[in-house]
């Protein structure tokens, strides 16, 4: 049943004619997939699980493709999330532009490295220009950067660049030394509503949890700059070492944006460096709401995720720098990768700024998409999920069936049924059921619903037709 020799892409005719059954089968198999709008099968969990498990992994002899990509297609592809439905609705989670996709079968084809110039030549060039570019969009004249595997990758990074320049500064060089003994001092200052990736780079950083200071937010869910003013202040006269903080442009739930240039000055008061986690609202800066996002090029550093309003294929991030030496803290000699005469010679190897050592091509996604696209119809895409945010909030704001305590500067709305928390937990579940997919939170103890409205797919219809069936529900339940 096996290929035998044909196994890799080749120059030959065999190895190109297979290639192109194998994809073209599969583009068929995902195509055949889509029969309707649903997000989902509605298959219960403990059925899908017992369907799954009962899937061969390893046989002794190979089934050979043809019977790989039907065993997909009954057991698998049926049960697959949709994030290209309109109907999916519930995290930061995409669906992913076609000309990123087409992207996405380059990369994996040609499998490129992107940790030294002889695993990427042309790769590295391309990650090289467009970060030069994305840097000059975010207004970092001299800036740097490295794509990374997400958010998470993104603010840890920074994290720990940022400390070891803070360091480095007052005399103490953490590469070498590790951390010093007053370690324990260090503060990072976080949205009490900011990404958890802090929390676990303070932990991976050898800090710990204590190390990073919640602080409160006002009714927009923004951080309260005169509240932070004070508790920094307090630390610091405390003798504690504020050494970074971070200004969430997008929280996870309300894509609430803090202020960046009162941030700045807090920032400057007390020697810290000034982080921007613009994962998720990163993309704005591209849609005709920029000026929400406040002067990112105030920040020292910023996260941008490609996977989130960009609509590119999971895995796509970037850590942009200002001070371009700030990534030197990545650097380390290997033989193998970076010798010292390839620089001298012209060739750039990329390992020296990044946290991984293997790392995809992920720059060939944002190339071939904003090229395909251009301002204009990137300016489309995201006016469309802010404008679709703005509706559904004037839709519910003043409707006794909802709760909508914050109005939305981006693309989500949390809000619920006046029904409790019962009530509102049902909702989510009978929509799952129907192949309507979204989210749940928290606010103020309350159990809340939310849509994330990325996908350029959902119109008012769309919309007008959940609330009217949330709202039949309330009154069923």
């Amino acid at each position: 049943m096996n290929s035998g020799n044909r196994a890799v892409l080749s120059a030959g005719n065999e190895d190109k004619e297979l290639f192109r059954k194998e994809i073209s089968d599969t583009v068929e198999a995902i195509l055949d997939s889509i029969c309707d709008d649903a997000a989902f099968s509605g298959i219960d969990p403990y059925v899908l699980r017992k369907k799954i498990e009962s899937l061969p992994l390893l046989p002794e002899e190979g089934d050979g493709w043809d019977k790989t990509l039907e065993s997909l297609k009954t057991s698998v592809l049926p049960d697959m999330l949709r994030t290209w439905s309109p109907c999916y609705m519930p995290h930061l989670h995409s669906p992913a532009l076609i000309e990123s996709i087409a992207a996405e079968l380059i990369i994996s084809a040609f499998n490129q490295s992107m940790d030294s110039w002889d695993q990427g030549p042309a790769a590295t060039e391309m990650e090289v220009k467009v970060i030069k570019e994305l840097c000059a969009l975010f207004g970092y004249s001299d800036g740097d950067g490295t794509f990374t595997s997400g958010g998470s990758q993104s603010n840890i990074s920074a994290l720990i660049a940022l400390r070891d320049k803070y360091l480095q500064e007052n005399g103490w060089d953490a590469k070498k030394h590790g951390l010093p003994s007053d370690f324990q001092k260090l503060r990072i200052y976080t949205s009490e509503i900011s990404h958890f990736s802090f929390d676990k780079g303070a932990h991976m950083a050898g800090l710990g949890y204590e190390a990073v200071v919640k602080l409160p937010t006002d009714s927009l869910m923004r951080i309260d700059t005169e509240k932070a003013r004070r508790i920094i202040g307090e630390d610091y006269k405390a003798g504690l070492k504020p050494f970074l903080i971070v200004a969430t442009i997008g929280t996870t739930d309300f894509g609430s944006i803090d202020n960046v240039e009162e941030l700045r000055k807090i920032a400057d008061e007390y020697g810290a460096y000034l982080h921007a986690d613009a994962a998720y609202g990163s993309g704005a800066v591209l849609s005709s709401y920029a000026e929400r996002l406040g002067n990112l090029s105030l920040a020292d550093s910023i996260t941008v995720d490609f996977h989130k309003m960009f609509l590119m294929p999971i895995s796509c991030s970037t850590l942009l720098v200002k001070d371009r030496n700030t990534l030197e803290t990545f650097q380390l000699h290997a033989d193998y990768l970076n010798r010292e005469e390839d620089e001298e010679e012209g060739y750039i190897n990329l390992v020296g700024k990044s946290m991984q050592t293997t790392r995809r091509f992920d720059a060939l996604k944002v190339y071939v998409t904003f090229r395909t696209r251009g301002k204009d119809g990137m300016k489309e895409i995201m006016d469309k999920a802010i404008d679709n945010a703005a509706y559904f909030y004037s839709r519910i704001a003043d409707d006794s069936t909802f709760i909508a305590p914050v109005p939305p500067m981006l693309s989500s709305v949390v809000f619920a049924t006046t029904g409790g928390d019962d009530e509102n937990k049902a909702i989510r579940k009978a929509l799952m059921k129907e192949g309507i997919i979204i989210g749940q939170t928290v606010f103020d103890g309350r159990t809340m619903l939310k849509f994330t409205l990325l996908n350029p797919s959902i119109n008012h219809i769309t919309l007008d037709r959940i609330i009217d069936r949330i709202r039949t529900l309330s009154k069923s339940l």
